[in-house]
């Protein structure tokens, strides 16, 4: 099998797998505080384990300042998976996971603001695309509540997403499993004061869930999306990224029902579009050839920087 072929088969099985974990996220039973927990918990096994593994470890290029921005993106990486799976429970999969992904427009304000990175003469014209694509996606009506609780979560999470997408490009040197680990382990004792411990003592099947959500959905997805990086030019990943909320949709409305009306049908391209755009223009521009030693590790390696939930 060729590189680049292996390379999208891997990143579309992980995309598919993000797409899944929304299913994973209800069928635990489990508050978000305490699915998140349970996520960072499990998957900071899997991820140790992996990384130890393959000596990752040795010559593991983190400095004080590399740490602490990892750290700070692991905040905001937990808490942008509470909200992401408080709007599940608000509205729909379906729902959350479109406006989910408007976070590269708060990528872009962040760059201009904090880094004055320039904004280039198209982006505001997309992020018009997006707001339409956004107002018809959310359905929401007077007095809809729900919806519009679900609507402000998501898009909460896309700017936790993005701001600690924003402190990951940063961190160089250093192999984004790595990032990965810090930030799920920094979630440990970060969420343990909002977890109800006693409360999972008889959640039953739904252990099954959170243990698939640590080693599936932070492990093995993280895993495959990083090898995957490696081996496809920065055009097929933005592309591929976009298989995440097809399956999600998807899968939401195979196993409950979910599916968004007509109007809302009418904003999801919109979003996608505008979306992928930017995406792509980032990418083009701050792209680099993922690393197979622990040399300098991607911008767009890290799970703050992938569309994977």
């Amino acid at each position: 099998m060729r590189n680049e072929t292996r390379g999208t088969v891997e990143l579309t099985l992980a995309m598919v797998l993000s797409g899944t974990l929304g299913v994973f996220v209800v069928e635990s039973g489990a508050s978000p505080f305490e699915v998140v927990f349970f996520r960072c918990l499990f998957g900071a096994a899997a991820l140790g384990a992996y990384s130890l593994a393959r000596g990752f470890f040795t010559g593991h290029g983190f400095t004080a300042r590399k740490l602490g921005l990892a750290a700070l993106g692991g905040v905001f990486i937990v808490f942008n998976w509470v909200f992401l799976f408080e709007a599940y429970e608000a509205s729909s999969i379906s729902l959350a996971t479109v406006v989910y992904h408007t976070q590269p427009f708060f990528l872009v304000l962040l760059g201009a603001v904090f880094a004055r990175e320039r904004i280039s003469a198209g982006k505001p014209a997309w992020l018009a695309v997006a707001f339409a694509g956004l107002v018809l996606v959310s359905g929401v009506r007077p007095g809809d509540t729900a919806s519009l609780k679900g609507l402000g979560f998501a898009l909460a999470a896309a700017v936790l997403y993005a701001l600690s997408t924003f402190l990951t490009k940063r961190i160089t040197g250093v192999r984004p499993h790595l990032i990965a680990l810090v930030q799920v382990l920094v979630g440990i004792p970060l969420l343990l004061p909002f977890t109800d411990l006693g409360a999972t003592a008889g959640l039953g099947a739904g252990w099954a869930w959170l243990v698939g959500l640590g080693l599936i959905h932070t492990g093995l997805m993280y895993v495959l999306m990083y090898a995957a990086y490696a081996k496809l030019p920065t055009a097929k990943i933005a592309v591929l990224a976009f298989t995440y909320p097809a399956v999600a949709m998807g899968v939401d409305w195979a196993v409950y029902g979910h599916h968004i009306g007509l109007v809302q049908a009418l904003g999801v391209p919109l979003i996608v579009l505008a979306s992928l755009k930017v995406t792509l223009a980032a990418r083009t521009r701050d792209a680099a050839p993922a690393p197979r030693t622990a040399g300098r590790a991607p911008e767009a390696a890290s799970p703050a920087a992938t569309r994977a939930a």
